[in-house]
């Protein structure tokens, strides 16, 4: 299954895996999950048994070996594997494993399925004044361990609406969580280096492989400005809701750089290169992960010298209760809830309306855990008579930059969609 190129702004239909297990180590993977169903939503056959080598990884471990441990989650491309959560599924305050979305650019490697860390190390190199080469053990004895729940967004969340389409996984909404990640502060293994004068972007490198095979290229290698990768919340973490992080998130160790696509918080992380200029790794460059440097027309053909990398992700929020199609009593109170977030890191207000946009309540919102996190909001809404209603939610960050009704800045790999969220709900 390949990426699609999507030409109008259909949402499209969900599927779901239906059956869940606890989390497991590769060896007691259980393949229970409903990928016939799976197939079914993405327009492909799914072969029984020996057939399902087609589905495999480089290294022989099946799709759906892997989906197990997931619940509910669409199937969005098996080669790399990438899963989107329905809305439904992100109530909770943290995201759990289940419903944790999935985004790959390469094989998941062998040491990872197998959770096996023996002999890991983080190299720390480049322009530092003190070069690191740092065990499991050795990060977690060094630094100040720290917890932060943090959300993570992939960069093309809600491709699925750009109209002309743009190439890539077609997200809809569920492209994002938000986790309680447990490491040690970026900027404290960085001062520990010594960061040069001369530093001015990080370059991260994680063992996961190429899905040609190829060792000598990368699957990604993306980064941040140094001087976001010493700011409040960027971190090394290697456990995730207080456990070990799993195989498909990027175990042993990822950075997770809040605010900034999810691409910049690398799995499998083996080395942080400081560098002296911005990074130019596997997809930092042409258009991947990059936007137009000015405001251009749908469709246009954008040089790759005018792309700009995308860096702070929009403000933006999500309904998860109730369910979108859900049946309500007209002339009753119902309590809508969900999350905002901001790149920014905070969140100043959320709205809802039930007309369409044409008139706003505030909603009920939550203060975050810490910076980074997501924001709970609630309001109750009563529908008038028996019907079809639209509930729509805005959120509004601290710099006063409010969601726009509609998609925004269309550019040619659909990044950075932050229209407002809706629902529809049936009072009866």
């Amino acid at each position: 299954m390949t990426d699609k190129t999507v030409t109008d702004t259909a949402r499209p239909d969900s599927a779901a895996v239906t059956e869940a297990a606890e989390q497991p180590s590769r060896r007691a993977f259980l393949a229970t999950t409903g990928l016939t169903a799976l197939g079914a939503y993405a327009g492909m056959a799914i072969p029984n048994g020996d057939g399902l080598a087609a589905f495999a990884q480089a290294n022989g471990t099946t799709v759906e070996e892997i989906m197990a441990a997931k619940d509910g989650l669409v199937l969005m491309n098996d080669r790399p594997l990438n899963m989107e959560t329905p809305a439904h599924l992100l109530d909770a305050d943290v995201t759990p494993y289940e419903h944790f979305f999935v985004r790959n650019n390469g094989v998941v490697p062998e040491t990872a399925l197998d959770m096996d860390a023996e002999g890991w190390t983080l190299t720390i190199d480049g322009e530092v004044d003190t070069p690191l080469e740092l065990s499991l053990d050795e990060l977690k004895e060094r630094f100040e361990t720290v917890t932060q729940r943090l959300v993570l967004e992939c960069g093309g969340n809600g491709r699925a609406y750009f109209n002309p389409g743009a190439s890539g996984n077609q997200w809809t909404t569920g492209a994002v969580a938000c986790a309680d990640w447990t490491g040690v502060r970026l900027s404290d293994v960085l001062n520990a280096a010594g960061v040069k004068d001369s530093a001015v972007y990080t370059a991260h490198y994680g063992n996961d492989p190429h899905l040609s095979g190829d060792p000598d290229k990368d699957a990604i290698s993306r980064g941040a400005p140094i001087d976001k990768a010493m700011a409040e919340g960027s971190m090394i973490a290697w456990e995730m809701n207080g456990e070990p992080i799993p195989a498909v998130h990027g175990f042993p160790l990822r950075v997770v750089i809040p605010g900034y696509p999810g691409s910049a918080s690398q799995k499998f992380l083996t080395r942080i290169w400081i560098r002296d200029q911005e990074h130019d790794g596997a997809k930092m460059t042409g258009y991947s992960y990059r936007v137009p440097a000015y405001p251009v027309a749908p469709g246009t053909e954008v040089p790759e010298e005018d792309m700009v990398v995308l860096t702070e992700m929009p403000v933006k929020s999500l309904i998860t209760n109730p369910r979108s199609g859900t049946e309500t009593a007209a002339g009753q109170a119902t309590e809508v809830r969900g999350h905002a977030w901001a790149g920014s890191g905070d969140i100043q207000s959320v709205d809802v309306s039930i007309d369409f946009g044409q008139t706003w309540t505030k909603a009920n919102l939550d203060p975050a855990k810490n910076k980074f996190a997501w924001q709970r909001f609630r309001a109750d809404v009563t529908l008038p008579e028996a019907g079809y209603y639209e509930v729509w939610a805005r959120a509004t960050d601290m710099n006063g930059v409010m969601q726009p009704p509609v998609v925004p800045g269309w550019n040619p790999r659909g990044y950075g969609n932050n229209m407002q969220h809706r629902i529809a709900l049936i009072a009866t």
